[in-house]
């Protein structure tokens, strides 16, 4: 990269010429010059201009495509704001924790792509990280967990594929049962789409009731419903892509924060909250023992979506959670 363009681009502010700038360098592979960029870009409101998407930019490409000492060196506070994604869960797409753990900072940042590389299937269980504890889950994936949905950064865009819906049929609900109080499971159930509701347009409807999953929904007020029986990875799978996704305006958790969402939920569900994190295979077991569904109603899908309904069959209670978001 010729320094004087750099100089003059800098210096005018100009934008698209130093957006340009990074994907020459992105092409040339040179490293060092774009986190040369993208630190002048940092330090560019001292001489007022304001170049914090630039700088953002330059330390996505560089989490995605730099080698590991470039992408450890962007995961802090603050890098990335303007990002597709969270920066950890970029960096882990390409880099694994061996490549990324001599290059990263002992902070939240580091720490969570190391739980983005066990949401890739990393098994970290023989790792002590070296940071603040973040998330604090089980540092590889059980066998009973699914395969989350992942997110798939590329240059100046990313994909957040859904979950695949099974085939639904017609159920008939029941009359409406009265709904409970909310307890700590529809708690849980609720802040799976925190961020849809906290940082978008996004609505979420949550109830408790003593009876069985078609009670929970009529409870809700759905009208003619279609329903799909799901195994307990399959349930998991689709409260994760929730918890990972920030809806329609929101700003992405990322796949680690999805699996620690899915994961609270099922403690909750099973009585495995009080001491952090449950042990896997008792986790495991439990929600083996549940009863999960996906509904949907006939009317079009769009936008963002989750209806997930569940039954403990030995309590006599089911929880059901229909949350939407969209543009």
């Amino acid at each position: 990269m010729d320094p004087g363009t750099l100089d003059e681009a800098l210096r005018a502010g100009d934008v698209d010429e130093l957006i340009r700038l990074v994907d020459a360098c992105c092409s040339t592979r040179d490293w060092d010059s774009l986190a040369s960029l993208r630190a002048r870009c940092d330090r560019a409101h001292e001489t007022g201009h304001q170049l914090w998407p630039v700088s953002s930019h330059a330390a996505y490409r560089l989490a995605l495509e730099a080698p590991a000492h470039h992408a450890g060196a962007v995961l802090v506070e603050g890098a990335g704001r303007f990002a597709p994604g969270p920066l950890p869960e970029v960096a882990a797409q390409h880099h694994t924790w061996a490549e990324l753990a001599p290059e990263v900072v002992p902070g939240a940042p580091g720490m969570l792509a190391a739980h983005e590389r066990v949401v890739r299937g990393e098994d970290l269980s023989h790792v002590v990280l070296d940071g603040p504890p973040v998330l604090e889950l089980p540092l590889r994936l059980a066998s009973w967990e699914p395969h989350y949905v992942l997110a798939e950064y590329h240059e100046h865009d990313a994909d957040f594929p859904t979950p695949p819906l099974p085939p639904t049929v017609p159920v008939d609900l029941p009359p409406a049962p009265v709904p409970e109080p909310l307890d700590d499971v529809a708690v849980a159930l609720r802040d799976v789409t925190r961020v849809w509701t906290d940082g978008s347009n996004g609505r979420v409807e949550v109830v408790a009731v003593t009876g069985d999953v078609l009670g929970a929904i009529a409870a809700l007020g759905a009208p003619a419903t279609n329903l799909a029986a799901v195994g307990p990875a399959e349930a998991l799978a689709h409260l994760g892509w929730a918890g990972a996704s920030g809806g329609a305006y929101g700003r992405r958790p990322g796949a680690a924060a999805g699996r620690f969402a899915a994961l609270w939920a099922a403690a909750a569900l099973t009585g495995l909250v009080d001491v952090w994190p449950p042990d896997p295979d008792r986790l495991g077991e439990r929600v083996g023992e549940l009863r999960w569904v996906l509904w949907d109603t006939d009317e079009r899908a769009t936008g963002w979506r989750i209806r997930l309904a569940v039954e403990d069959p030995a309590r006599g209670r089911s929880w059901a959670l229909s949350a939407h978001d969209a543009r």
